[in-house]
């Protein structure tokens, strides 16, 4: 704010000297006095009376219209160090719309506008105006500023379609240029031009967060598999340690087409002690066998499951699948179990052994 006050200040001579009509002598003297206040800090009084010589001014000739102008600028200036962004805004569209000022100053006014705007949370009207502003000129921070407040809009269309060109402009992104550029992308539907973008820049030196929001946005392109592959390689490279971190990798591997790297992920564990041998544990690794149609571990993965719950369904699971793959002693052997068990279904399974 500090800053654009300054900016503000000081360009009120070189409007003045850029002036299409001159200047009385009297109004240059009261300009000069007026800055001179401003810059002791006298912001209320330059505010108040450069208020007044706006209005005063506003409905005289053509040298009195732009004085009229010039002093709506220095009020603005005055504003904005006493951090009434709103009120210097509205200094600053009276002076770009008066009548007879030029269209160079013009939008030069329009540019402090927009800053001003969105300094006081006038987004909407800050897009407006840096919108206006861009149709007649190449301002690459005045784009990436656009860019910026159409997604705290929400405005994720309108702002992936400025980041393009803002993209095109800039030889290399910074952190938060990147950051904005991701939400963007993504809230805009555009999760695997973002992917690919967070997939170039991965590498052993990014941090969980990185590869996280990688398999995230695989997730949401559509791309189980590709979310899978990027969690195994940040597990791989250490970045991942939780038993939640675990437990979604197993979930990408299931979901991403890889079940049997979910089931060896679930055998190591358990022969390594990290994972209790429960239920949920061998059943994980039993299903997860199965999808991968690895026939001799899923059967032998049911047979430890069902030995363990000693549940009928469980048996009559085991074996059906058993039969399914054409291992009819194990398939007899474990409906037999189920049929003791109490289960009709597979008492009536073992009638196709008679």
């Amino acid at each position: 704010m500090q800053r654009l006050a300054w900016i503000l200040m000081f360009s009120v001579w070189a409007s003045a000297a850029q002036a299409d009509a001159p200047l009385s002598g009297d109004i240059i003297r009261d300009l000069k006095t007026q800055q001179e206040q401003l810059q002791s800090g006298a912001f209320e009084t330059v505010a108040e009376r450069a208020t007044a010589q706006a209005n005063r001014l506003a409905g005289g000739n053509v040298s009195d219209r732009w004085a009229s102008a010039l002093y709506h600028q220095l009020a603005a200036s005055a504003l904005a160090r006493q951090e009434k962004p709103a009120q210097a805004a509205d200094h600053l569209a009276l002076a770009r719309q008066t009548s007879g000022v030029g269209a160079e100053q013009a939008a030069r006014w329009l540019r402090e506008e927009a800053s001003l705007r969105r300094v006081a949370g006038q987004n909407e009207q800050a897009i407006d105006l840096l919108s206006e502003w861009l149709e007649n000129e190449q301002d690459i921070a005045a784009l990436w500023q656009l860019v910026r407040l159409m997604a705290q809009e929400a405005q994720w269309d309108a702002a992936a379609e400025q980041l393009n060109q803002a993209v095109e402009q800039t030889q290399a992104l910074d952190e938060s240029q990147q950051a904005l550029a991701l939400a963007v992308l993504r809230h805009s539907g555009q999760s695997e031009q973002a992917l690919g973008w967070l997939v170039e820049g991965l590498g052993p030196q990014s941090d969980r967060d990185a590869w996280q929001q990688a398999a995230g946005l695989a997730q949401q392109a559509g791309q189980p598999g590709v979310a899978a592959g990027l969690w195994e390689m940040a597990w791989q490279l250490g970045k991942l340690e939780t038993k939640d971190d675990f437990w979604l990798l197993v979930q990408l591997h299931r979901s991403g087409g890889t079940p049997a790297r979910a089931a060896e992920h679930v055998e190591n564990a358990l022969a390594k002690g990290e994972l209790e041998r429960d239920e949920h544990s061998l059943r994980l690794l039993a299903t997860s066998w199965q999808q991968a149609k690895h026939v001799d571990n899923a059967l032998s993965a049911w047979q430890t499951l069902a030995e363990y719950t000693q549940a009928a369904k469980d048996w009559r699971q085991y074996g059906q699948l058993a039969y399914a793959w054409g291992n009819e002693e194990q398939a007899e052997q474990a409906l037999f179990q189920a049929a003791e068990l109490g289960d009709e279904e597979a008492s009536q399974w073992l009638a196709n052994f008679n």
